[in-house]
């Protein structure tokens, strides 16, 4: 049997790996569409925009790791098509990839506005665009971030650690408030304001300013941000466009079983940002887009492939570093209702804990907290009720 890889970021890169250590030995292939050798994304929005020192980005693989797993790694391969009658995968370059079983794995791409962009606006979501965007900031210039979720809350923090004049615009009344609900969304969303960043919420993006160069951002009702420099962070778009001649359900995502076998088509799995499942523990069909979750679900993959049993399922966890501040969520908030809240961002220190409608807590989000989450996970196993999180994490203290 042999395995093609179409996709060599976390999910991709992890499954073949966890492939060899679970004990496949048949051929695997990786085909990646960047140049790089494959890379983790988590410091492209943190240490790579910080001043000073460029630090070196983690690889998840190398020539040499490739070749102590035996993996036929094809860099700057971009796949442009899928005929799963034939099971081949057709690329860029003309050539044609067959497979035995194939993986699904080429994740998202940064969202877009619907409106011209001009040079100076950019999206974060490569190493490119990471290198970019450091020689940009080099300029001093002032900057507005359209959308202040955790990815242009990143970029803001890192351009304010510069000393840059930034301002945050966003779409919500609230920012993140369709994830942590307004009381939360509020707080955590304070820590711009707390650390000198514009935050204006509310604003619909109208056209960008400038023609040879941005030079800022109009909003709808007139009121107009400058700025040398434009960071959107609204959101991902799965890369399906590839398979949208291939008869695979990629309605919103690529539709997969518990086992990421994508539906009608057991011999490909999804998995990454664009795999969208039921999930088993919170009941619900989503695409799950944090790096845990990819690594968790490449090991699963292996393990199902190998006959061996897979680590038992993880509740969602995300991670954001802002302005020397850590959040941490665990679960979804918004399948929960707020039931918990203590401290807050202006102390250093905050946490929410969010329950079902039986007020069993199914969700959390601490700041600078990381005993929080080792609680929260330890009750959730265990099937604990809120007072039993509150009380023992208060005691812990």
């Amino acid at each position: 049997m042999s395995f093609l890889i179409v996709g060599a970021s976390v999910a991709g890169t992890r499954t073949a790996i966890a492939l060899r250590q679970r004990g496949f030995s048949g051929h695997i292939v990786l085909l990646e569409s960047e140049e790089h050798w494959p890379y983790d994304k988590p410091p492209l929005s943190k240490d790579l925009l910080a001043e000073g020192h460029v630090p070196d980005v983690p690889r998840l693989l190398t020539p040499e790791l490739a070749a102590e797993f035996a993996l036929d790694v094809r860099l700057g391969m971009r796949a442009t098509g899928l005929d799963p009658a034939r099971r081949v995968v057709f690329t860029h370059t003309g050539d044609e990839f067959s497979y035995e079983r194939l993986v699904i794995a080429t994740g998202a791409h940064a969202r877009s506005l619907p409106i011209p962009a001009v040079p100076g606006v950019h999206t974060l979501r490569t190493l490119d665009d990471a290198t970019a965007l450091r020689e940009a900031l080099a300029g001093r210039p002032r900057v507005a971030v359209v959308g202040a979720g955790f990815i242009g809350a990143e970029f803001a923090s890192a351009a304010r650690g510069r000393g840059l004049d930034v301002t945050l615009i966003e779409a919500l009344e609230i920012p993140m408030s369709h994830v942590f609900g307004d009381e939360v969304g509020r707080e955590i969303s304070s820590i711009h304001t707390l650390h000198g960043a514009g935050l204006v919420t509310g604003a619909r993006v109208e056209r960008f300013l400038g023609s040879e160069q941005v030079e800022g951002v109009a909003l709808a009702g007139g009121t107009e941000v400058p700025a040398d420099l434009v960071v959107v962070g609204v959101g991902a778009v799965p890369n399906t466009h590839w398979l949208a001649d291939s008869g695979l359900p990629i309605d919103g995502g690529v539709h997969c079983s518990d086992r990421f076998e994508v539906e009608g088509f057991p011999s490909i799995f999804a998995i990454g940002d664009l795999a969208l499942r039921r999930h088993p523990l919170l009941g619900v069909s989503a695409r799950i887009e944090h790096w845990t979750s990819a690594g968790e679900q490449a090991d699963a993959v292996a393990a199902f492939v190998t006959g061996a049993e897979p680590l038992a399922a993880q509740l969602p966890y995300v991670w954001s570093d802002q302005y020397g501040a850590r959040i941490q969520m665990v679960g979804m908030p918004s399948l929960g209702e707020l039931a918990h809240r203590e401290g807050s961002i202006a102390e250093g220190r905050f946490r929410a804990v969010y329950t079902d409608t039986d007020h069993n807590p199914i969700a959390q989000v601490s700041v600078n907290d990381p005993r929080a989450v080792a609680a929260f996970r330890k009750n959730h196993r265990r099937g604990g009720s809120l007072a039993d999180l509150v009380g023992q994490q208060t005691s812990a203290r």
